[in-house]
């Protein structure tokens, strides 16, 4: 996928995700816990950040079936999905998580079928929540919450 044209004052590492899903959020929670150095900043789908990024991906602005996990190489944040952006994340983490990223080994098609099961699945099976994920006091700087033009 092509790299996409973002305001530079961006973080290098932004998951965004949807703060609706309880899955979603045990995955921010997840990894909060282990990047201990604050190498990921995050982003709730809901957020005006977030609407604006989607926006400039010209994703779906109230529809989420994936994470998206943007990452700054060349100047620019290049978008992944699905699979690849949770396996992407996971590699950069410490310890034993990490080496799920060899699952990226595995076929792409075969990867995201599997994503897509669970991302289509996921509120019936992990819940909904009535409120989007707010981050707490000491997590805030974690989170991106507005994009400065």
């Amino acid at each position: 996928m092509a790299s996409t044209s973002m305001a530079t004052s961006l973080p290098d590492r932004i998951i965004l995700f949807d703060s609706l899903c309880n899955l979603c959020n045990g995955w921010v929670h997840f990894v909060l816990e282990r990047d201990r150095t604050g190498l990921f900043t995050f982003c709730r789908a809901q957020s005006p950040a977030g609407q604006k990024l989607l926006e400039g991906l010209g994703l779906p602005l109230d529809d989420y079936e994936s994470v998206v996990y943007l990452e700054r190489a060349n100047g620019q944040h290049r978008p992944h999905f699905k699979s690849e952006a949770a396996l992407r994340v996971l590699g950069k983490l410490p310890g034993a998580a990490r080496h799920l990223r060899l699952l990226r080994a595995l076929p792409l098609v075969l990867r995201d079928a599997v994503y897509d099961i669970i991302a289509r699945n996921r509120y019936r099976l992990f819940g909904r929540r009535d409120d989007c994920r707010l981050p707490a006091a000491a997590e805030q700087h974690r989170f991106l919450g507005t994009i400065d033009e």
